[in-house]
């Protein structure tokens, strides 16, 4: 017999309750719950295997978030008709929830753990991804795994003015603000988002809202747990340990490491004096030396090179390339390296450098983003991509990453804040190669993709900038360092690795990552003043290299224009079976491209040539033009008849020059007056009100011959 299932349910701000439920499905798994807010409910699971691998020394926690396309009524539109390879909205969810979870676990807690959280039903209006961290943690909370603390996540939007938490869809498109948290009763643990450039101060106060709303939902799992009867955690195997091995590492280390870290040296000098320092350290034991030994010796030596870098930079103040504490490296761009792409720009900044492209395509060229609930297209696309080569390694070349995915995604949105609107035609392609790398490379590409998009002569507003900051804190005294534009090395012994970017405005991207307890909001503050004064020294320099963007694409990258037409001429466009618009693609060289939106036809006109273009657009604004009587009008002769001329004065429209309009000359016949395929300047000068049919003159443009009684009828 099935035991009855165990739920807690609660709201928060007067939203709709949200229930988590344990007990009913996945049973077998070591944690398994379901959260549901609405019509939408996520599954997650948690398994762990009870003893890490033999030789294990890192922790093997694998994230992933999958949305079912059955959960919203619908079939996959790949080929196999089934879900695949996550695509990149569910890698950065997954991401999210793993960088929020990975802090959770015991630092000598070695075994494989598996999170896997599954959409099961989706809801219009409710956002799935910001209850999927409360499910992971709940899966922990109700298992036997061994975690630190509980933790939740939400999201912060602001509309209309006011702050909101976990903001239903509709209101997230109005938002001027978008903030993932996460955070544990106490201490934030991660943050990731974009602005409309927004206030230093808006980020903090959305902190303390989003904390407050995680603070329900740790009281909540910690209900379950209670309910479930979780008293404990299992115990598990850990590291062998030796403090004779690590005293003698201490003892022959360092000094030495010290000295190497005191040195200024650049990265490659810096690692080569560490690993021939390890060599001699290893070297000191003997040949006689088990592998288990040697394996600690190793682990000894670069928690040393921690614990001395970290004391060196809170105590004296001092960089491990002798930079002060807000110093920004050197910094080097250029605009329009490359001659063939429509925009390009160099940017380098220490050892970090990012080469980047911009190209514009056409609406063919638009992204489908698609997820379970809804599928949409955008117009503007960032890749990033991390070769091997950029940190001096060889490595397999595959696909992207979950980094490059990351990486390139807050980038994206940084830079799409200073995007012209849906009016603009292009789509637009930027890609970053990083071609360096020693700390930050998804700030340069934030650089470097501004400054080549107004290379590309894409109007965007104001450069956008980003510098990541680091923070070191030691407990025994409290003292602490901030750190701007932070090295690799540095993010890696550091207790927050926090990027800001930005415009001399206001923020517009956001990602941090906290490892320590008790982070107050004044150092928090402290940290965002200072991250914003090393940004202003970046935009000033960006500003020097680029002053604005190009007033127009360079010559040859392509043209586009759009029309906006009435839904009514949509068809007289296209024409019967396509055939106009084939007609003016083939005549023009352009490539047309048109689309119902409300009662409006959108047309985009895309050209390698200003003079195909041109020759399109009017072409079609013909097609459209009211015919207005009393204007005038050049003509071409479709055809003669005996009584006079079928003319078409706009594209697609024909109109009669009677015999009596073609001249003030009294004629008997056209033969010889006008011939098939002539161009001639005609007169509007009325409609049949029954048959609509136009009514043109030619002689009316004419001079009038003296002694002629009255000029022609509508003249």
């Amino acid at each position: 017999m099935l035991s009855q299932p165990i739920s807690v349910t609660f709201s928060i701000n007067d939203g709709a309750p949200i229930t988590i439920e344990t007990g009913k499905l996945a049973r077998q798994a070591d944690g398994s719950v379901t959260v549901r807010q609405g019509n939408c409910i996520l599954l997650a699971t948690v398994v762990a295997n009870k003893d890490p691998k033999e030789g294990q020394d890192f922790f093997p926690l694998s994230v992933d978030y999958q949305e079912k396309f059955a959960s919203a009524g619908r079939i996959p539109g790949s080929f196999f008709k089934r879900e695949a390879r996550l695509n990149d909205y569910e890698i950065l969810t997954s991401r999210l929830v793993d960088r929020a979870l990975r802090p959770l676990f015991p630092e000598d807690y070695l075994c494989d753990v598996q999170v896997l959280i599954s959409l099961v039903s989706s809801d219009t209006e409710i956002m799935p991804d910001a209850l999927a961290c409360l499910a992971a943690s709940a899966a922990l909370a109700v298992s036997d795994i061994p975690i630190k603390e509980i933790i939740s996540e939400v999201r912060i939007g602001k509309v209309n003015g006011k702050m909101v938490v976990n903001p239903s869809r509709s209101d997230l498109e109005k938002s001027d603000l978008e903030f993932m948290i996460a955070a544990t009763q106490k201490n934030l643990m991660m943050v990731e988002g974009e602005a409309a450039e927004c206030s230093e101060e808006d980020l903090v106060n959305a902190l303390q809202l989003a904390h407050d709303a995680i603070r329900v939902q740790i009281k909540a799992q910690e209900e379950l747990r209670s309910k479930v009867g979780v008293t404990g955690k299992r115990d598990y195997k850990k590291p062998a340990q030796n403090e004779e091995i690590q005293a003698k590492v201490n003892s022959f280390a360092k000094d030495r490491v010290y000295q190497i870290s005191r040195a200024g040296s650049s990265k490659h000098e810096r690692s080569d004096a560490y690993d021939k320092l390890k060599e001699e350290l290893v070297a000191s034991f003997g040949e006689d030396i088990s592998d288990v030994d040697k394996k600690l010796v190793k682990k000894y030596y670069e928690d040393l090179k921690w614990e001395v870098v970290r004391n060196m930079i809170v105590d004296e103040r001092v960089r491990l390339d002798g930079r002060g504490l807000d110093q920004v490296r050197s910094l080097a761009m250029e605009t329009d390296p490359l001659p063939t792409p429509h925009g390009s720009a160099l940017f380098t900044r220490g050892e970090t450098q990012s080469l980047t492209t911009v190209t514009l395509g056409t609406p063919l060229d638009e992204l489908l983003v698609e997820s379970a609930a809804k599928s949409d297209y955008t117009k503007f696309i960032l890749h990033y991509n991390f070769p091997p080569f950029s940190t001096g390694e060889v490595k397999m070349m595959r696909g992207p990453g979950r980094r490059e995915v990351g990486h390139g995604n807050l980038a994206m949105r940084s830079l799409k804040q200073m995007m012209p609107g849906n009016d603009y035609p292009y789509t637009v392609r930027v890609v970053s190669d990083i071609l360096e790398s020693n700390g930050s490379s998804s700030m340069a590409t934030v650089c470097a993709g501004s400054l080549a998009l107004m290379d590309a002569g894409v109007p965007i507003a104001k450069h956008v900038s980003g510098v990541a900051m680091g923070l070191i804190t030691r407990t025994t005294d409290g003292k602490y360092a901030i750190l701007t534009d932070i090295l690799g090395d540095e993010d890696h012994l550091g207790d927050m690795d926090f990027k800001v970017t930005g415009t001399r405005d206001g923020i517009c991207g956001v990602q941090m990552d906290i490892k320590v307890d008790g982070l107050s909001m004044d150092t928090m503050r402290e940290a965002l003043e200072q991250a914003r004064k090393g940004r202003m020294l970046i935009l000033d320099a960006m500003y020097n290299c680029m002053p604005s963007a190009r007033e127009e694409v360079k010559p040859h990258a392509p043209r586009m224009v759009k029309l906006f037409i009435d839904k009514e001429f949509i068809g007289a466009v296209i024409g019967p079976q396509g055939k106009v618009i084939q007609e003016i693609q083939r005549e023009t060289g352009a490539t047309i491209n048109i689309e119902e939106v409300g009662n409006q036809g959108e047309v985009s006109i895309f050209s390698p040539a200003k003079e195909g273009l041109d020759k399109a657009v009017a072409w079609i604004k013909g097609i459209v033009a009211v015919p207005e009587v009393g204007s005038t009008y050049e003509s071409k002769v479709k055809s003669v008849m005996p009584y006079g001329a079928f003319v078409e004065f706009l594209p697609g429209k024909q109109g009669l020059l009677h015999i009596s309009e073609v001249s003030w000359k009294r004629l008997e016949t056209m033969e010889g007056v006008l011939n098939e395929g002539d161009m001639v300047k005609v007169k509007l000068i009325g409609v049949d009100n029954k048959t609509g049919k136009f009514k043109l003159s030619r002689k009316v443009l004419m001079p009038k011959p003296e002694g002629k009684p009255q000029e022609s009828q509508g003249s």
